[in-house]
């Protein structure tokens, strides 16, 4: 710990600022070590060629350029046979304070690279069969872009377990990004059976596709649904003409951003106020929030306009949403679930 001029706060290396961790891909790595393990052998050979003068060679006592070749190989490899050795005091002494630690520095090499690279895919295969092992009735998010982020934070704002999450995107950024939120995520084309089979899209739970364009929406849906018949899938579509198309493939609820936003925007300009309270409803952790909840056992018999607290707005029962004005939810039974308005830090 190091204390600060003038008494103020010690600081430690919690303090000190933490750099990504670059990485590269294992051909790249190899062809790195590769090369400088070559650049080892290549200095030695250099070394005894404009030194062959003070070697010998037992066969007939002079060492050429492919002698010194021959030596530097044999020697850095620690085999040693002997036929060719230095004679003279200083060559000796070149080779036990440079080319000693070249050898060494070079099995290092050799013997790092293939235990980092055993290591490294090993931890990979474990890690990845003990994760598709675990996982099931998680989420999957086709889309990591702005409207993909909200929907996660969103799912965990309302108690989604973040290692139930999983994040399918084709761009490296984006899967960087969801590592650094605590997410497991895929890079690749969900448009491909593979890459949904890579995150167990056959025993998700709910499925959100947030892609930049309705055909790919369209194909993803159509490709998951064939996968995962009873996941509910929620999709993300920009033009109102392809919800419908959307909902054919599959979609359990297509949300349309483009005329969602253009309401808002409408709203906004025509009432202020009330445009202010929908983006409310729509923001988290703040003001007010729509939710949805289990009937307490004190609710039941209760009309939906009699709940304390909250402002129920509709009722789910038997799988079926009625508007809080349905005669039929007149009054609540056990069993139903209640879409509310309250306040955002009342969510439990």
């Amino acid at each position: 710990m190091v204390r600060r001029p003038g008494g103020q706060r010690p600081w430690t290396h919690d303090a000190l600022v933490s750099l990504p961790a670059r990485t590269t891909s294992p051909l790249v790595e190899l062809a790195r070590r590769g090369a400088l393990a070559l650049l080892l052998v290549a200095f030695i050979v250099l070394l005894v060629y404009v030194d062959r003068n003070a070697y010998t060679d037992n066969h007939d006592g002079e060492v050429s350029f492919v002698d010194a070749i021959y030596y530097a190989t044999v020697t850095i490899t620690t085999t040693g046979y002997g036929d060719i050795t230095p004679i003279t005091p200083h060559a000796r002494i070149l080779n036990a304070i440079l080319v000693t630690p070249l050898r060494i520095m070079f099995l290092v090499l050799l013997v790092g690279t293939t235990l980092q690279v055993l290591a490294n895919e090993g931890r990979r295969i474990f890690l990845d069969s003990r994760w598709r092992k675990h996982m099931r009735n998680h989420v999957v998010v086709v889309g990591y872009g702005t409207k993909g982020r909200s929907a996660v934070d969103t799912l965990e704002a309302n108690g989604c377990n973040p290692a139930q999450i999983v994040i399918i995107d084709g761009r490296g950024n984006a899967v960087a990004d969801a590592n650094i939120r605590g997410y497991a995520a895929i890079e690749g084309d969900a448009t491909r059976r593979e890459v949904l089979r890579r995150a167990e899209i056959i025993k998700a739970r709910e499925v959100i596709i947030t892609l930049d364009r309705d055909d790919s929406a369209i194909l993803v849906t159509l490709t998951v649904r064939q996968l995962n018949p009873s996941a509910h899938v929620v999709v993300a579509v920009r033009e109102e003409d392809n919800a419908s198309l959307l909902r054919q493939s599959g979609a359990n609820a297509v949300i349309t951003s483009s005329e969602a936003v253009g309401r808002l925007l409408g709203l906004s300009a025509t009432s202020p106020n009330l445009g202010t309270v929908i983006e409310d409803l729509l923001s988290s952790r703040e003001g007010l929030e729509v939710g949805e909840r289990q009937v307490t056992r004190e609710e039941v018999g209760l009309n939906p306009g009699q709940v304390e607290g909250e402002r129920v707005i509709a009722v789910v029962r038997n799988r079926t949403l009625r508007r809080f004005y349905d005669p039929t939810v007149a009054k609540l039974e056990t069993g139903d679930q209640v879409v509310v308005v309250r306040h955002a830090a009342d969510q439990p």
